[in-house]
């Protein structure tokens, strides 16, 4: 749903609906998200959205999100969960994601899902020794 073609089309939809039903935007954030990048459209979803009680499922919504924008989705998340209103599984490469407090994470890349630490999770090992080596993980590329 995240990906830049599926929101756009979402986009243009919440664009028609609110030729009938104007408010609508507003609970977007009162902006139209054709009028947005892909990233700030999305942070005005995850706003609105993620107020309402419920069980999220979630795949990879950094996609389009800078490192500060993922930082503003992780305290959106954490708010809600805190709240108590709202819980979230998530499948996500990002490790400021995955670097949630109190977030359990399993990992799926082998045979059985297996809960991880966050220090042992991939993505945050490649982050970790690219930003200690960024020289020697170079010259190995």
């Amino acid at each position: 749903f995240f990906s830049g073609e599926m929101f756009r089309d979402f986009s243009r939809n919440l664009e028609e609906w609110a030729i009938s039903d104007p408010p609508i935007l507003e609970y977007f954030g009162g902006n139209s998200f054709l009028a947005q990048s892909h990233g700030q459209s999305l942070m005005s979803y995850f706003q609105s959205r993620y107020r309402i009680k419920g069980l999220y499922l979630i795949d990879e919504p950094e996609t389009a999100l800078s490192p500060r924008s993922q930082l503003d989705l992780l305290k959106i998340l954490m708010e809600a969960g805190n709240a108590g209103h709202a819980q979230f599984i998530i499948v996500s490469h990002s490790p400021i994601l995955l670097g949630c407090p109190g977030a359990e994470l399993f990992d799926f890349d082998s045979k059985t899902i297996t809960p991880v630490e966050y220090e042992n999770t991939g993505h945050y090992r490649i982050y970790k020794d690219f930003m200690e080596q960024k020289k020697r993980v170079l010259d190995t590329l």
